[in-house]
């Protein structure tokens, strides 16, 4: 079973993108970055937040986020940057460097990250 938290952009969730749909409806279908999971393998959608806004606030938050699920018994085991953190970075001037925050969210709290959640 993947456990999975998804880390949107906190400028434009709930902006451009109302209420993650597409983030959940990729998870139901399995579809963009969530066709890595296997049809008959299990994948829950432990956590869905936001990076904590600019500049790089993601760290903290992330580190939050684990908390909150540690407490909860509810520990996820993959961090996915949303779609819409991705464009941002594309078309906005967000500061977050994908493989350097990948690196630490390794290092500090032993979770793999993919980047992306959709194609929609």
């Amino acid at each position: 079973m993947a456990r999975v938290a998804i880390v949107g952009c906190k400028r434009i969730q709930d902006q451009l993108c109302i209420a993650c749909e597409k983030c959940l409806k990729a998870i139901r279908k399995r579809e963009g970055e969530f066709a890595r999971y296997k049809d008959d393998d299990e994948l829950e959608l432990v956590a869905l937040g936001n990076c904590g806004d600019c500049p790089g606030l993601i760290m903290p938050k992330v580190v939050l986020m684990k908390e909150i699920a540690g407490t909860l018994d509810e520990d996820f085991d993959i961090i996915h940057l949303g779609t819409c953190v991705v464009k941002a970075k594309k078309t906005g001037k967000c500061p977050l460097d994908f493989e350097q925050i990948a690196g630490l969210i390794k290092e500090n709290l032993g979770k793999e990250v993919v980047v992306g959640t959709h194609n929609y």
